[in-house]
């Protein structure tokens, strides 16, 4: 097994590299005029179709290794959903207020001038 790097694996790094290089890209022709803007979709799908290739094509062996087997048990599974349940309410309450405050703003009319 390849050695790993910030606790991830070569092949991450790449795609988080592939990715990077991609958006920049995306970025810079973004700010282009006329047609080499829309060269940005023809971007996102090579990174698209590069990551498709370097994720269905893996280097390592695909049998398992002789080594013990150990069953990985998550035991923050609760706390884990109670956590994205808090989260979600919280986004549905701050949906709320942006609806409330800001998109149901009553827009006022302007007095007439009389002359």
């Amino acid at each position: 097994m390849a050695a790993a790097a910030l606790g991830v694996g070569p092949g991450v790094l790449v795609l988080q590299l592939l990715w990077a290089l991609a958006l920049l890209l995306c970025l810079v022709l973004s700010r282009a005029a006329g047609r080499a803007r829309f060269s940005v979709v023809l971007v996102a799908l090579g990174a698209a179709a590069l990551s498709a290739a370097l994720l269905l094509f893996p280097r390592e062996d695909e049998r398992p290794s002789t080594a013990a087997v150990h069953e990985i048990v998550d035991t923050f599974l609760i706390s884990r959903f109670v956590l994205l349940a808090v989260m979600s309410l919280v986004l549905l309450g701050c949906l709320f207020l942006l609806l409330i405050y800001h998109l149901m703003e009553p827009i006022y009319a302007k007095p007439l001038s009389s002359s």
